[in-house]
């Protein structure tokens, strides 16, 4: 990859709020004061009609069958619609499925909130500040103070092979903050956990994962790794001004948004956990989340008032960060006309 690709790509993470803008552009005006449409379809077809590339909109209103919507293509240069049944590459939602893996564990007195992260890794004494203090909690939490890897520019040199040694990317590097002091959103935290998830149960934390989440809920479209899909199932994913398809590069957890959807639905009706679970989750991480690579970006919302889940995947980002504030712009509008159609 040419050395400014690789520049965008690091910067597109190490941007610590791209909702922080100087300028903010009139295509996110425009979306933001367009008069409400009647359908979530028409709000889809809309979104395309900014700039995405494709998007899948699941929607489950509690007491309905879920609903689909697409707009878009799968694949841009072969001319693909879109297909709800696509996979997509869902980033940071996956930490919703390690902290219910957390929970779990817990529960079954396996591993503790309150232990250290010395206390599974000594070896990381004096190569993480405060190694001592943090706890599995305040990893959970994103309130440990770890440096986050993926804002080390040393990572994005070479971040596909990189992605394989990424905790070296963290160590020996100053606090963020001290524990327990602030929040600070660190993909070094979930890295963390899904090691010491590892350690505990003594073989593959995926594997647990399936055992406990996807099983159970019959979450047979939810996987860790391009290695266990066919490539042409995936979605593509662009970036804006560049011709390339990032779709076979590996990012983690793929998944189709119907199964994103059970399971946000599982985790906010309390299915997919057993007794005394619930209490432990609720004390330690949210019930929706985001998630963001090259190429990909996803929201799963759970909206308690209109008792509805809905799932956004849009197979476009940029360097800026308007995709991700135009993605959100959007959701919201989708939410409001599925509060619009409860009301009337």
């Amino acid at each position: 990859m040419k050395k400014r690709t690789k520049n965008i790509l690091r910067i597109l993470f190490i941007s610590a709020s791209i909702g922080s803008l100087w300028f903010v552009p009139w295509i996110l005006v425009k979306a933001w004061i367009l008069p409400l449409p009647d359908t979530v379809q028409e709000q889809v077809d809309e979104a395309i009609g900014h700039g995405f590339d494709g998007m899948i909109v699941y929607v489950d209103e509690g007491g309905k069958p879920p609903a689909y919507y697409t707009g878009g293509w799968k694949n841009r240069e072969e001319k693909i619609p879109t297909d709800y049944e696509s996979l997509f590459k869902i980033a940071s939602i996956s930490k919703l499925y390690v902290a219910v893996a957390i929970t779990k564990l817990v529960n079954d007195k396996r591993l503790s909130l309150n232990q250290s992260l010395a206390d599974y890794f000594p070896e990381l004494v004096g190569r993480i500040e405060n190694a001592e203090e943090i706890t599995v909690k305040l990893m959970v939490q994103h309130r440990s103070g770890i440096p986050n890897f993926t804002d080390n520019p040393k990572y994005w040199e070479n971040e596909q092979e990189n992605g394989k040694k990424a905790l070296e990317f963290a160590l020996d590097l100053p606090a963020s903050f001290e524990p327990d002091k602030a929040y600070g959103y660190s993909n070094t935290n979930y890295l963390l956990l899904r090691q010491i998830i590892e350690k505990v149960i003594g073989y593959n934390h995926e594997q647990y994962i399936k055992e406990e989440i996807l099983i159970p809920l019959g979450l047979n479209k939810t996987f860790f790794s391009l290695d266990e899909v066919e490539l042409d199932d995936v979605m593509s994913g662009y970036y804006v001004g560049y011709d390339e398809d990032f779709k076979a590069r590996e990012y983690g957890m793929l998944a189709t948004a119907e199964d994103v959807g059970i399971f946000l639905r599982a985790l906010n009706d309390g299915s997919v956990f057993k007794e005394g679970e619930q209490e432990i989750y609720s004390s330690i991480y949210k019930y929706e989340h985001g998630g963001l690579v090259v190429g990909y970006q996803s929201l799963a919302e759970y909206h308690e008032d209109i008792d509805t889940v809905v799932v956004q995947f849009i197979n476009t980002t940029d360097f800026e960060g308007y995709e991700w504030n135009l993605s959100e712009i959007v959701i919201n509008r989708i939410v409001k006309i599925l509060r619009k159609s409860k009301e009337s």
